[in-house]
């Protein structure tokens, strides 16, 4: 079985150490614009000496933007996986924000990923992190998709969804609860917004 990894970077040493315990088929990094000049110089060693044996590439996201940062990750596991390859993640060696969104897209397609790994910095060990889930039910994921959409009557989502008034308040607690929804007004937060990529 081929395996892809998609990885953060900042420095070189996480992303070789993954590369070694791995040997993927594939790797791709998470980019951005405007990159500091360590993490431009350690994509341009990778792809110099590694990518002469394998295919490296980089892909753009935020650098800052948890959320966008979790949907492209989640947009390559998709597009990895449809063309049949296992997927591990590396988060260790970028930016915080970065590594959180990298997370966060493992989440989102937790069916989809073999490992999410974290290399220390003092003594190069891989850390397996769990393969978590948000967690959420279908009539739940409905709810938020519509509060995304600006939907803020219960009436209204009540009807949208097909339940009653009554299990659609339910509802609301319960991702309140969860810190999908705002506590003060009815709409959706970061974290929803993650739970629905």
């Amino acid at each position: 079985m081929e395996y892809t990894l998609i990885s953060t970077i900042y420095k070189l040493e996480p992303v070789m150490f993954c590369i070694t315990q791995f040997s993927p088929k594939r790797i791709i990094l998470l980019s951005e614009d405007d990159a500091p000049k360590e993490k431009l110089e350690a994509e341009r060693i990778l792809k110099e000496t590694i990518g002469k044996v394998i295919d490296i590439e980089s892909k753009p996201t935020s650098l800052y933007n948890v959320v966008k940062i979790a949907h492209d990750t989640a947009e390559i596991i998709d597009e990895e996986c449809a063309h049949g390859r296992k997927i591990i993640v590396n988060i260790s060696g970028g930016r915080k924000p970065q590594a959180l969104g990298a997370l966060f897209g493992c989440y989102a397609r937790h069916n989809d990923v073999e490992r999410i790994v974290y290399v220390t910095e003092e003594d190069r060990e891989v850390v397996d992190l769990p393969i978590l889930n948000f967690g959420i039910s279908a009539t739940k994921r409905m709810i938020l998709e519509e509060l995304e959409k600006g939907e803020t009557s219960v009436k209204n989502l009540s009807v949208k969804v097909g339940i009653s008034r009554g299990m659609t308040y339910n509802h609301i607690r319960e991702l309140r609860e969860m810190g999908f929804i705002s506590a003060d007004k009815l709409e959706i937060t970061s974290a929803g917004q993650l739970a629905i990529i």
